[in-house]
């Protein structure tokens, strides 16, 4: 065989040795977050169709990092308000998710996974005595869990629709009202709101600024306009049943443990609450 048929065909002329492959190095200070994956309350059931966590029990998230606690000590986004978004969309391994767009108890599940991750299980804060106002310290277990997944109820007349909210007839008005589980960017929009208010000095109004928010449709009317009349004026008969029908419908994660109070010995369960300290205790 000719030399020029050699090259074209790629072959080695005998006595060649065929070039070897580099050696590939190692790179000690290579390192890659490790990642978990952490069980979501709503089960997926409350995300529509095309949504990457439809149906989906888990989310994958990786463990905190020192970039992570960067995101928690920014002055400027702590400023901003956005600090726990960044870092929980930073947290998220599927970027297709949006952390603004997760439903609140599967935020929460998030928070508390990275937390543990972090920090460890052992969660020391203050609280308040429920009967005497004592402040004290008391540590929680963040292991010990109890996740909330989301039930229907004949009673209340809840239903749930294909799109994942849901459906309730209001007892005093008799009026069939839709409303949605509230997710991360209705969270944000309502704290938000709270604060302008404060700071402009105005009343609030926590519990009619949610509804206007939940409420997607009455009867077949899904204007705002309509919507924010009706909660304007909605009987505490109906406010009583929409929020026990939210209660009933919301997937959630919580951490309760008995609190008995050093000062008058007072007993009652207690949620953790997501204090100041949760992702900052040594401040």
């Amino acid at each position: 065989m000719s030399r020029n048929n050699l090259d074209r065909m790629g072959a080695a002329p005998q006595g060649e040795t065929p070039p070897q492959e580099k050696a590939k190095t190692f790179d000690p200070l290579h390192f890659v977050a490790p990642t978990e994956f952490v069980d979501l309350p709503s089960k997926g059931l409350g995300y529509p169709q095309g949504h990457p966590l439809f149906e989906q029990d888990t989310i994958e998230i990786r463990y905190m990092t020192a970039k992570d606690e960067d995101i928690l000590s920014s002055k400027t986004l702590l400023k901003k308000g956005v600090a726990i978004e960044r870092f929980i969309q930073n947290l998220i391994v599927d970027k297709s998710i949006k952390s603004s767009e997760l439903l609140v108890g599967d935020r929460n599940a998030i928070l508390i996974a990275a937390r543990i991750s972090g920090y460890g299980a052992d969660y020391e804060t203050q609280v308040m005595c429920p009967a005497c106002a004592t402040r004290s310290e008391f540590t929680f277990d963040l292991n010990d869990q109890i996740i909330k997944e989301s039930t229907l109820n004949e009673q209340l007349k809840l239903t749930k629709n294909e799109n994942g909210n849901f459906t309730t007839i209001m007892p005093y008005s008799k009026f069939k009202v839709h409303f949605k589980l509230l997710k991360g960017r209705d969270e944000n929009y309502l704290a938000t709101l709270t604060n302008n208010k404060a700071k402009n000095k105005l009343n609030e109004s926590m519990l009619t600024d949610q509804y206007k928010v939940m409420i997607i449709g009455i009867e077949e009317h899904t204007s705002a306009e309509i919507i924010n009349r009706y909660v304007n004026n909605m009987p505490t008969v109906d406010s009583r049943h929409l929020r026990a029908c939210y209660k009933a419908a919301a997937p959630d994660l919580k951490v309760i443990q008995t609190f008995s109070c050093p000062s008058c010995g007072h007993e009652e369960g207690m949620e953790v609450p997501f204090g100041a300290d949760f992702f900052w205790p040594d401040r």
